[in-house]
């Protein structure tokens, strides 16, 4: 279904247990609006608490995954320039238009932003992955930046814009400088140049690189692994990831070995154990052909520090 200004911008697709968040607002090259914004962050919501719910793929419909802002709500907009307008979410369009931006925090009237968006992706205990269906633009990098796994096809180009309209991309170097090396960041990030696939996977933005129509073979791939690994641990190994990024060694090594001890402590331990040692599936694996509404699964205990 294709979005409109005031329809259904984005959309959610259930295949067993992975949820497919879709944005479909080709219209706008699935533009950054408030609204699109809102029912992004619900969809994601309502992953993170569907129990049945193993992986995310974000991706969007048309030949550019997000182009930033919308840029025609912010001319409707027309407020003067404040702290919130310079952010991630500015954008110029794939074709190239003028400045807009997304508030970055606490919107005016309350409402969902960006920011809020970009948290949640980080935030959610299933692992998350981009498939990346086009071109990427301003915001869209940091959509790409946030999920735990991104891949692309050759031909997909990427942009930090912002600075060719004035603006900084603030909100999004959160989640991009927790993937790309400071380097490429800083090259990208100041020049606005155009780059290739290959060169974002070589920043770390991409996971991986696929010919022309490949996209959704190497999704399966991943998630059949995926489905092959305990729900928990890999909440458990998405909070390592964030929770050990910058510790200092000591600090660091006592809460991972509190959260080593905890896990095997665990019911879903257990079994795994017990599933390798008598030469059988895990009952998470197992629990996949099952009808949705079965029980839910454990939650993960947090990284401390």
């Amino acid at each position: 279904m294709t979005g409109s200004v005031r329809g259904r911008l984005v959309r959610t697709e259930h295949t067993g247990a992975v949820s497919t968040v879709v944005l479909d607002s080709p219209h706008n090259r699935n533009a950054l609006s408030a609204l699109l914004i809102s029912q992004l962050l619900a969809a994601l919501h309502e992953a993170q608490a569907d129990p049945q719910v193993r992986v995310v793929v974000l991706t969007g419909t048309g030949s550019v995954f997000c182009s930033g802002a919308d840029l025609s709500e912010r001319r409707r907009e027309a407020r003067p320039p404040s702290g919130n307008d310079i952010d991630g979410a500015g954008a110029v369009a794939v074709t190239g238009a003028v400045p807009g931006a997304v508030p970055a925090t606490g919107g005016d009237q309350g409402l969902p932003t960006f920011a809020d968006v970009l948290s949640c992706l980080a935030e959610l205990p299933q692992p998350v992955v981009a498939r990346v269906n086009g071109h990427v633009r301003a915001g869209g990098m940091g959509l790409v930046a946030a999920c735990d796994l991104a891949v692309a096809q050759a031909s997909t180009t990427f942009a930090f814009s912002e600075v060719r309209v004035g603006v900084a991309p603030a909100v999004i170097a959160v989640p991009a400088l927790r993937v790309m090396d400071r380097r490429s960041f800083t090259r990208w990030a100041l020049t606005g140049d155009v780059f290739s696939a290959t060169e974002a996977a070589e920043a770390g933005l991409l996971s991986a690189v696929v010919d022309e129509g490949g996209l959704d073979e190497w999704v399966h791939e991943v998630v059949r692994s995926f489905h092959r690994s305990s729900p928990l641990a890999m909440a458990a190994t998405k909070g390592l990831v964030e929770g050990l990024s910058g510790m200092e060694w000591d600090p660091a090594m006592a809460s991972a070995e509190a959260l080593s001890d905890e896990l095997f402590a665990s019911a879903e331990a257990a079994e795994g154990m017990a599933a390798f040692l008598e030469k059988r599936t895990p009952t998470w694996v197992a629990e996949l052909s099952e009808p949705r509404g079965g029980p839910e699964p454990p939650r993960a205990p947090g990284v401390r520090g």
